[in-house]
């Protein structure tokens, strides 16, 4: 199943459908000071991981590229899942905007989704990277300092 490209395709679509909801379904977060602050963070905290990991290293489907290279270096140093972290900054803000069962249920979809896939690439990694086991002993999974 971890290496099932099929399973890696249904990840992203669900990460990405839920994605289009918090934000058409909160779209009025936009107007607002805290959550559009919320959001911004967490845009922003993206393109600081971009500094640190080419985009010819990135992959949106949780699956190691050809000649991928361990980037251990930047917001890699505190987490190994950086932009995960950005994603979850980012879909925090509909919760700012308004606490309600379908934002709540649909952030935890969200956030079991990006678990999984972040699952996914580290079980990739660690056949990949004989490196890659002591990074994930140094580095937290998708939480700085926390988790």
């Amino acid at each position: 199943m971890l290496t099932n490209k099929n399973y890696s395709y249904l990840l992203v679509s669900s990460q990405f459908t839920c994605i289009a909801l918090l934000i058409f379904l909160n779209s009025q977060m936009f107007t607002k000071a805290l959550p559009l602050s919320v959001f911004l963070s967490g845009i922003g905290f993206f393109f600081y991981t971009l500094l640190f990991n080419k985009i010819s290293n990135f992959n949106i489907i949780p699956d190691i590229k050809k000649d991928a290279i361990l980037i251990t270096k930047g917001a890699y140093k505190y987490v190994r899942h950086p932009m995960y972290f950005a994603v979850f900054i980012t879909m925090f803000a509909p919760l700012v905007n308004s606490i309600n069962y379908t934002n709540i249920l649909i952030s935890l979809i969200l956030i079991t989704t990006m678990f999984l896939k972040a699952k996914k690439e580290e079980y990739l990694w660690h056949i990949e990277s004989s490196e890659y086991k002591n990074y994930m002993q140094n580095t937290k999974m998708i939480i700085p300092f926390v988790l």
